[in-house]
């Protein structure tokens, strides 16, 4: 074996492969941080975004912020005008309560499929093990921002884990794409009602609903799976119906973008 050849193809490959990663790492930079001046008004709805002026304000070339763009507008955030540029896109409570409700059935989808298929018993034990943190974490008498921050992150990862479980790589790609819409994700309200008094009281019934939707899996319970995740929904809409209503604008900037219904 050519070990100095091995050596030489691999510091070649290296090379080549680096340029392309930093280029790839710069542009999700772009993405995350033009994301971030949306959702938290900097660029207010309706307001026109020229790619020059992104350009000088983020402070990235042009490649990553014109990629940036694109991206923003395939996931809905943005619209692109006729002159070239794009507008912050703003969203009627509708078309975010429809989101959500998307979002439900196609998770009740994938438990049905998990409970008939039958769930992975490695994936089943990380999910119970998620849940007996999120049960930890609740069991506070009040939760800070902290708190609710650690929520967040482990509510995601017990919906993942149930994603994972019914194996479906088509449903899970449709999923993130619903997801990714603003507000759709599983979580898109939480911060937004942290200083409700209610708010634990609502965590409370979202992580029981969680641990009855696992017991429906494990007990290849398919109907009553998908009825649960599809209910589980509804938390959301509430919770969306409550910040547009209260316009917490301090915690969830974001919410100028959503139109009430008239």
């Amino acid at each position: 074996m050519n070990t100095s050849a091995t050596s030489q193809n691999s510091s070649e490959n290296n090379a080549t492969n680096t340029p392309a990663a930093a280029q790839a790492s710069v542009q999700v930079q772009a993405l995350l941080r033009l994301r971030e001046l949306i959702l938290a008004g900097e660029l207010p709805g309706g307001a026109r975004i020229a790619e020059l002026a992104i350009v000088e304000k983020l402070g990235f070339s042009r490649t990553p912020v014109r990629a940036a763009l694109a991206r923003l507008e395939q996931e809905g955030l943005l619209d692109a005008l006729p002159n070239g540029g794009y507008a912050v896109k703003t969203f009627s409570e509708r078309d975010i309560a429809e989101a959500i409700e998307l979002r439900g059935t196609l998770e009740g989808l994938l438990a049905r499929l998990s409970a008939e298929r039958g769930a992975p018993p490695v994936v089943l034990n990380e999910a119970r093990e998620c849940l007996r943190e999120i049960d930890t974490l609740l069991a506070q008498s009040a939760l800070d921002a902290d708190a609710f921050s650690g929520y967040v992150g482990l509510n995601a990862r017990f919906h993942a884990l149930l994603s994972e479980m019914a194996g479906s790589a088509v449903i899970v790609k449709e999923l993130d794409r619903v997801c990714s819409l603003p507000f759709a994700s599983h979580s898109g309200f939480v911060v937004a009602q942290a200083n409700s008094p209610k708010a634990r009281d609502m965590l409370l019934v979202a992580q029981d609903q969680h641990w009855q939707v696992l017991d429906a899996i494990e007990l290849r319970e398919g109907s009553r799976a998908e009825s649960l995740m599809r209910e589980h929904s509804r938390i959301a809409q509430r919770n969306l119906r409550e910040a547009v209503l209260s316009q917490r604008l301090d915690q969830m900037p974001g919410v100028r973008l959503i139109r009430k219904r008239s």
